[in-house]
């Protein structure tokens, strides 16, 4: 299916109808001025749902669209490549190198495998000059797209951090975005992801499994249907539903380490990728902004964590076998995010408390849908 402005409010999906969930459009333009009623709206996305439309088609968006595309060619001609070519250094890190397809958990759990492929850069790799990047795309016209992508979406999602920070009073070094410099190591990466078809993969090959970001933000485009959200806080709305690609838009969405340092307040954003058109081939950019390694916040389980070790602890669950994932104490495939209408007999919404019970019973259902 096309992207398209209009957004119906169900699609068929394997045989039923299943919710495409409304969310509000952000202005970039209008954020970049700190309009008081754009920094608002930003400010309540993230309170209230933890994601948004984000509308790039201003004159100060436009560049990070054509990055965009630009990208997209470069990855497709990538993942047309032999395997030993795109897999020349494996992956050097958790955030830099080449994941084949079947390297974690997929969409469904129980034995399945992840449905595709994917090529990170890391920002602090770019920066240093001389990136380790597969031969496929190693000459310097490629480095440049790289380099353009990774600089436009790293000047979006510090525009938006800068908003959140306003809208949230905050001065001096508490402000969210002195947490993100260029200049001090971390983990932020420009992920490009390739879901094959699953003739191909075959059908224990399937999506991308059920989880939060560690991110702070996640800047994410893709022309083609098969994200799905599950909305925070609203009661009875326990189904995945989809997120419509929309044309001139990046749908953003706060990870675990903005949720954190925001005292929890911020919704981490639970999703998950399946495939819509199991025959198409199916491609996605992420640009994963996080906090410099060393930043300190109170994690999902009260503890006193940097974004480093937060970062390589839940790494490490995506790429366990879904049993473990399933009897890991802290829930950390989900931020220790719990799910709406889950465990609530009231009706009442859901509160996302970092209790420790509340944690194992979110543990419990994973393993249930495991």
């Amino acid at each position: 299916m096309a992207p398209t402005t209009e957004i119906p409010q169900t699609v068929e999906w394997q045989g039923k109808q299943v919710p495409v969930w409304s969310m509000r459009t952000i202005d970039y333009g209008l954020l970049l001025s700190q309009d008081p009623t754009e920094v608002d709206n930003v400010l309540k996305a993230c309170l209230e749902e933890g994601y948004f439309y984000l509308d790039l088609q201003s004159i100060d968006g436009r560049r990070a669209l054509s990055d965009q595309q630009e990208t997209l060619k470069l990855m497709k001609r990538f993942f047309d490549a032999p395997i030993e070519l795109k897999n020349e250094y494996g992956l050097i890190s958790s955030h830099l190198g080449y994941e084949p397809v079947g390297s974690r958990t997929g969409a469904f759990g129980a034995g399945t495998k992840d449905g595709y492929e994917m090529l990170k850069v890391s920002r602090d790799e770019i920066q240093r000059g001389s990136p380790k990047v597969p031969q496929p795309i190693k000459n310097n016209g490629d480095l440049q797209v790289l380099e353009n992508a990774i600089g436009s979406c790293n000047t979006v999602t510090k525009v938006i951090l800068s908003a959140l920070s306003t809208g949230m009073n905050l001065t001096g070094a508490a402000r969210f975005e002195n947490s993100h410099r260029n200049d001090r190591p971390s983990t932020t990466t420009l992920s490009m992801m390739h879901y094959l078809p699953s003739e191909v993969t075959g059908n224990n090959k399937i999506g991308h499994q059920k989880h939060t970001d560690i991110s702070s933000l996640t800047l994410l485009f893709s022309e083609q249907w098969g994200l799905q959200i599950r909305p925070p806080g609203t009661c009875g709305a326990r189904e995945m539903g989809f997120v419509a690609p929309k044309p001139g838009c990046a749908f953003v969405h706060v990870g675990d380490s903005l949720r954190f340092a925001s005292g929890m307040k911020m919704q981490s954003c639970i999703h998950r990728v399946v495939p819509f058109d199991p025959t198409e081939h199916r491609y996605s950019i992420a640009y994963f902004l996080r906090a410099e390694d060393d930043t300190m916040f109170v994690d999902s389980e009260g503890r006193y964590i940097t974004a480093g070790q937060w970062h390589d602890e839940k790494f490490k669950a995506f790429t366990d076998p879904w049993q473990w994932q399933a009897m890991a104490p802290n829930s950390m495939i989900l931020g220790g995010m719990k799910e709406a209408g889950e465990d609530d007999p009231t009706g009442e919404p859901a509160q996302f408390m970092p209790d420790p019970a509340v944690l194992k019973e979110e543990v419990k259902e994973v393993a249930v849908s495991a």
